[in-house]
Formats: C-alpha cells, sequence, structure tokens
C-alpha cells in the first residue's frame, strides 16, 4: 500500500497514480487543490455591514440622501435575514441522503442549491445505485442548516439501454 493510499480523505478523489496516469489537469486533481469547502452563506452579514455604512455616509453628505439610504438599509437587512449558517457539509449530506433511500448506494454527488426569498441553503444530492450498471437513481435534498430531508426523496428505475 502506497503513502498516498493511506492518507485518510473525506470525499471523493483520484489517487495520484492514476491522475498521472491519465494527465488530469491540475485544477482537477484533489492530490494538488485538496479538498474544497463550500463557503458560508453567514458571509453575507459582511456585505450587509457594507450597506448599512454606505446607507449612513450616504444620508449625512447627500441632499435627500434619505431615500437611497432606505433602499441601502432594505438591502442590507436581506443580507442579514439570509445569512444562514451553513451547518451540514458535503460529506454530511451525501451521509443523509444514502439513508434516505432504500438501495445500496454506488455513486453520489452534491450541490449546493438556495430556496425561497431568504435563500436558505440546502445539498441537492444525486444518488445512484451500487449495481453495475446503475439500475435505480435518487434525487434527495438535504437541509444545509439543520441537516433533515426537505422535500420528498425522487426515486426511479434507470432504464436498460
Amino acid at each position: 500500500m502506497s503513502d498516498d493510499a493511506r492518507i485518510d480523505r473525506s470525499g471523493i478523489h483520484i489517487e495520484k497514480d492514476l491522475a498521472d496516469a491519465v494527465a488530469i489537469e491540475e485544477e482537477l486533481d484533489s492530490n494538488v487543490v485538496g479538498p474544497y469547502r463550500f463557503p458560508s452563506p453567514q458571509r453575507r452579514r459582511t456585505a450587509g455591514w457594507v450597506y448599512v455604512a454606505a446607507a449612513l455616509i450616504v444620508a449625512i453628505t447627500v441632499d435627500g440622501g434619505w431615500v437611497p439610504a432606505i433602499g441601502l438599509l432594505a438591502l442590507a437587512a436581506w443580507h442579514f435575514a439570509s445569512a444562514w449558517p451553513l451547518e451540514v457539509d458535503e460529506n454530511s449530506a451525501l451521509r443523509v441522503a444514502g439513508q434516505a433511500v432504500e438501495f445500496p448506494v454506488g455513486h453520489a454527488s452534491g450541490a449546493v442549491t438556495f430556496k425561497g426569498w431568504r435563500s436558505r441553503p440546502r445539498w441537492a444530492v444525486i444518488l445512484y445505485s451500487g449495481t453495475e450498471p446503475p439500475d435505480r437513481r435518487a434525487l434527495v435534498v438535504v437541509d444545509a442548516v439543520n441537516g433533515g430531508v426537505a422535500e420528498d426523496v425522487y426515486v426511479e428505475d434507470i432504464p436498460a439501454v
């Protein structure tokens, strides 16, 4: 067993020997780039504070500046209201989704989506059965704030080709 095989990694990765053999581009090679963590929507609070500061500056320095200041404060309020914590990472979302289906999972992939006017973050996870080739697939939406399944699980058979 090589040293690379003993490295404990979370998520999908490509072994270094295989990546070198098939000449994977450096930005796609997980051995070079490393693990990726989706940035938290809580960063929106920073933008909210910038809008508050801009509203104060406009209200103080511009004649009739209270009108645009109100608009800037409304935008700041939306940024504060939509600054959800991203409590569930991709690996946790994949685990929750795998437990929500009745078939053994093979390949899976997750992507962050946002729902509603407050942009609540959710993981859209696509799962394929562990058979070769896969005969079933599912879409599971996992709430990225509380970790629960957010919608009905959609499961379908994959037609044989």
